[in-house]
């Protein structure tokens, strides 16, 4: 397996204040209202007029999270490479050796910001990186837990503005999962997967699939060569948030992968579970809290990517989120943490059935 291959997990989980949601919900309803009231217009000009209104309103609700402050280029080396039946052990030592080696570059390139938050992702000198780059906004694939002799996998993908910059919120949801996880079931291992480049959550390109095709070509062949390196047999579950459900939705996966849940998603581009390329069972979920909730589910032109999720309608099964807001699915105690920490152990009740 190349380095090259990392996971994309952009987690678009950026924090907001109270009255900036309330804004931010306010823009959405106004531009909503607006949309509707423009949808029976006619011609080129009225076309224009409800995509342009269609990227305000989305641009609204999907790109409300706080954007990370990102690196200005930093000076890496190039990631290392490997053959394909390499172990995880040998690939962690040497990604470790790399990541302390792009962290003395961006040092010694006077981007101490980069440099300080790289020396924290191998606090330990015990990390467990199957990829890493540490080149532009970065990529890398960590796993916490014994791979090798794991029989539940997760892989989590998150969405937008999910960096090298903001690896440590990433991870804390990632560690927040497997120590749920090891307490019921102690063979299982959670991979943070961050191999393609996230959308920013101030940009053009959150609002389309662009990126989020690009990831699901990288993902689904490393989700294939992750089945291969955990215990035989073992069963894989994606966990996507927010765009990441997007990239999880365009992913083709094997039968290995049992289940894949959507949570904060903004939509997936698909009119319906059955329209998924894949055999798992499809769940959804979203906190009481998560503005995502605003976002309008429509696609024009490109922009926006459809039916909800959790609409019954889409025909996803349900999992209860609880009240949390959209950074907070994967914290401990949260009802979300349980739900999905279910899913992967297949503990969830019978009754959670797909909808109708």
């Amino acid at each position: 397996m190349a380095t090259g291959t990392g996971t994309g997990t952009g987690t678009g989980t950026g924090t907001g204040t109270g009255a900036a949601t309330a804004d931010s919900a306010g823009t959405t309803g106004a531009a909503g209202t607006a949309l509707a009231a423009g949808a029976g217009g006619a011609g080129a000009w009225g076309g224009r007029i409800r995509r342009t209104l269609l990227a305000a309103l989305v641009a609204a609700a999907v790109v409300f999270p706080v954007s990370a402050a990102a690196s200005a280029e930093a000076p890496a080396p190039a990631p290392a490479s490997f053959a394909e039946d390499t172990a995880p052990q040998v690939r962690y030592a040497a990604n470790r050796a790399n990541l302390a080696e792009a962290a003395r570059m961006a040092r010694e390139g006077d981007r101490t910001g980069r440099a300080t938050r790289l020396r924290a992702m191998d606090a330990t000198g015990a990390a467990q990186f199957l990829a890493f780059d540490g080149r532009g906004r970065g990529r890398a694939v960590e796993v916490f837990g014994e791979l090798e002799t794991a029989d539940r996998v997760t892989v989590l993908v998150p969405g937008s503005d999910t960096t090298l910059d903001t690896w440590e919120r990433f991870r804390a949801g990632a560690v927040a999962l497997q120590q749920r996880l090891q307490a019921e079931h102690p063979r299982s291992a959670v991979v943070a997967w961050l191999g393609y480049d996230t959308p920013g959550t101030v940009s053009t390109t959150v609002l389309t699939a662009a990126r989020a095709d690009v990831a699901a070509a990288e993902l689904a062949p490393f989700l294939d060569r992750l089945a291969g390196m955990a215990a035989p047999g073992a069963r894989l579950s994606l966990l996507c948030h927010s765009y990441g459900s997007v990239v999880c939705a365009r992913t083709s996966t094997g039968p290995a992968v049992g289940d894949m849940a959507l949570f904060g998603s903004p939509g997936t581009g698909a009119a319906a579970a059955r329209d998924l390329p894949t055999r798992a069972r499809v769940w959804a979920g979203r906190g009481s809290g998560d503005w995502v909730a605003s976002v309008p589910h429509v696609r024009l032109g490109g922009l926006g990517f459809g039916a909800d999720p959790v609409d019954p309608a889409f025909g996803a099964r349900a999992f209860t989120a609880g009240a949390v807001g959209h950074s907070d699915y994967l914290k401990p105690g949260t009802e979300s943490l349980e739900s999905l920490a279910a899913i992967v152990l297949g503990t969830t009740p019978a009754s959670e059935a797909p909808h109708a």
